[in-house]
């Protein structure tokens, strides 16, 4: 561990504290480390198996997915946080073995309910009852209770929404109905969502737990460190490289935080940053893994699943917003680091980089190959699939990364745990996509969002990006991003927004409500780790993030930026146009260009973004002479000092003679 690190077992108490889906029992050993463990390992050979072999039925392939994934949720993750610690309780092996139960009816009877054409008779509908209980029960576990409690309300919706006045209403269903919706069909649990966590999510998880086990953590590190580590403000750098990589790994926010805040943070305060702004860093660094190609966040799988649009266009489409993202943000810790005057490290702290790609190197490969099977055309399935075996038998290549058969089924089992939180969302949405779906509300909502904001295209988008930010604060990405895409996404589209620019924009407020107060779980992770206020924290994200609260509105109304949309030649204008926008804007929030700004120039640099950002010729020929016009300025002053200077060292001497 380097100097200064943050040990494991803060880490793990800062995760547990921060991160409710990680807030799980470890048992270490005894009856229930084993049971839990070949829960954990068969889901995951299972879902290889599925993947190498071919799928089965939908709902099938579903629903054994979410009953091995429930029999854990109730074994590890107590009912209370004063609940027993080292073994489950009863209730939690009855609600396992009730999981067992209710899904496997459903399996076991599956060919019988097709041919009832999924008309739900008294057995279904005390199984099906039983099945949507125990999911809300996982869901309160795993998540706390907003979730399971939206949930509710749009079960009670479906139920009782005859009763509502106005345009809301809809048409008596009976009980049975609502069952058979959310329960025989794959219109509820085993709807969309919880097939895309059955078949690509859990894949990717596995991947990502392969890929870590295998040491790739320490890789992008060194690498990190080797490559930015002496360059001014080095070690924010290092977290911008290292976090991003590391995203598109595990893609969960505040695990990225503490992975790899744990030796950035105080490399950061070491050097002279302060507290607030190192964990604010960590935190937008973090945050972005989400929206970084090739392996985004969840969410990402269920927005091609959704829109029915290919991984491949969807990855493609995200490279420039995520690019625009972190090349703010390293221009913002940039400007920063010339302000205070701050160095790198120092080179005996820089390993080789050719030492750390002889050591480890080959194990970016894997990611390589992800890429360009998807690139090409190949299913996620198959592409995560043939990560995960490449990452084996590359992994062979060296002593160092080599995994024994103890370390696959570590693994595996990792991976079986990592997943559950992500499934019980997906599953516990199913009630919220189905009921809308039955009740036919998703029109509703469209009509009364294009009434309150008269089809006003900014104030829609507007309106949008606050409602992902609110549903961010208390659900997980993914469930946050499938709420506001029913409600919200048909409106945009309605005013003639791009279906793949009106979803990702969804996407990307639903990924930064993680960094965004009241509630900001990444940043007051990376506030534990700083030792800093985690509101301090929280709004010096927002700040770093500015542009990644922008660029959402650069692609809804300039959707070349996505690559597969518009002309190659208003495409490469519009991103260069944008990339000096963001680097001008990353200038002003900081308050430093080629030297410190005044305030005269930091409203004349954020007023060039804000012109260079619209997407209109005009404007970005306003916005590139302010950013002239500001260099001239500051070019003046420099002059002026340096002028002063000569003429002082010129008249030293003279002074001396006297």
């Amino acid at each position: 561990m380097r100097p200064n690190d943050i040990s494991v077992e803060q880490q793990e108490e800062i995760i547990k504290k921060y991160d409710n889906e990680s807030n799980y029992r470890e048992f270490r050993q005894g009856f229930w480390r084993y049971v839990v463990f070949a829960l954990a390992v068969g889901l995951s050979l299972f879902h290889l198996y599925t993947a190498g072999f071919g799928q089965l039925l939908a709902i099938k392939q579903r629903a054994i997915h979410l009953g091995l994934v429930l029999m854990m949720v109730f074994l590890i993750y107590p009912m209370r946080k004063k609940s027993n610690q080292n073994a489950p309780t009863i209730p939690d092996m009855a609600l396992s073995l009730l999981s067992m139960i209710g899904i496997g009816y459903l399996i076991v009877f599956n060919d019988d309910i097709a041919m009832r054409a999924g008309m739900s008779n008294q057995t279904d509908i005390i199984f099906g009852t039983i099945t949507i209980l125990l999911v809300l029960e996982a869901t309160r576990r795993t998540m706390g209770n907003t979730l399971p409690i939206i949930a509710i309300i749009f079960l009670v919706y479906a139920k009782y929404g005859e009763w509502i006045p106005g345009a809301f209403a809809h048409m008596d269903f009976s009980y049975g109905r609502i069952i058979e919706q959310m329960y025989l069909s794959t219109e509820g649990i085993f709807g969309i969502a919880l097939g895309v966590s059955a078949t690509y999510i859990f894949l990717f998880v596995l991947f990502g737990a392969f890929m870590t086990k295998t040491g790739m953590g320490k890789l992008i590190t060194d690498a990190s460190i080797s490559v930015a580590g002496t360059t001014p403000g080095g070690p924010a750098k290092v977290a911008m490289v290292g976090s991003c990589v590391m995203g598109t790994v595990n893609g969960a926010a505040v695990a990225n935080v503490v992975t790899t805040g744990a030796f950035t943070i105080p490399m950061m305060k070491r050097i002279g940053y302060s507290p607030t702004f190192a964990g604010a860093v960590e935190t937008v660094a973090s945050s972005g893994g989400q929206i970084m190609p090739p392996v985004m966040g969840a969410a990402a799988f269920v927005l091609a699943e959704l829109t029915g649009i290919p991984y491949s266009t969807v990855m493609i489409a995200a490279i420039i917003p995520a690019f625009l993202y972190y090349l703010a943000a390293w221009v913002m810790v940039d400007r920063e680091a010339r302000r205070l005057n701050l160095k790198g490290l120092d080179k005996s702290e820089i390993p080789r980089f050719l030492d750390v790609v002889k050591e480890r190197g080959h194990m970016i490969l894997p990611l390589f190959v992800v890429t360009l099977l998807l690139l090409n055309g190949y299913s996620p399935i198959y592409a995560a699939f043939f990560g995960i075996i490449s990452t084996v038998a590359i992994g062979m290549l060296r002593k160092t990364t080599r995994l024994n058969g103890k370390e696959l089924l570590e693994a595996m089992e990792q991976g079986g745990k990592t997943a559950l939180s992500v499934a019980v969302a997906c599953a516990v949405v199913g009630f919220i996509v189905g009921s809308v779906s039955l009740t036919s509300a998703g029109v509703t909502f469209t009509s009364s969002i294009l009434q309150f904001t008269e089809g006003h295209v900014f104030f829609t988008l507007f309106l949008t990006m606050i409602a992902c930010i609110i549903l961010g604060m208390g659900l997980p990405t993914t469930a946050a991003y499938i709420m506001a895409s029913i409600i919200a996404v048909p409106a945009l589209i309605e005013l003639g927004i791009n279906v793949l620019a009106s979803h990702l924009f969804v996407f990307y407020f639903a990924t930064l409500s993680t960094l965004t107060p009241p509630v900001a779980i990444a940043a007051y992770a990376a506030a534990g780790l700083a030792k800093a206020s985690p509101f301090k924290v929280g709004w010096t994200s927002v700040r770093l993030a500015l542009a990644g609260f922008i660029i959402p509105f650069m692609f809804a109304y300039e959707p070349s930026l996505l690559i597969v949309e518009g002309t190659l030649s208003k495409g490469i204008i519009g991103v260069l146009a944008a990339i000096l926008g963001v680097i001008l804007l990353g200038c002003a929030v900081i308050g430093y260009f080629r030297i410190s700004c005044t305030w005269l120039e930091r409203l004349l640099l954020f007023a060039g973004a804000v012109a260079l950002i619209l997407p209109e010729n005009l404007t970005d020929i306003m916005g590139l002479l302010i950013g002239v016009i500001v260099f001239m300025m500051q070019q003046r002053r420099i002059s002026r000092v340096a002028n002063k200077k000569e003429v002082n060292r010129m008249e030293q001497p003279i002074r001396e003679g006297l």
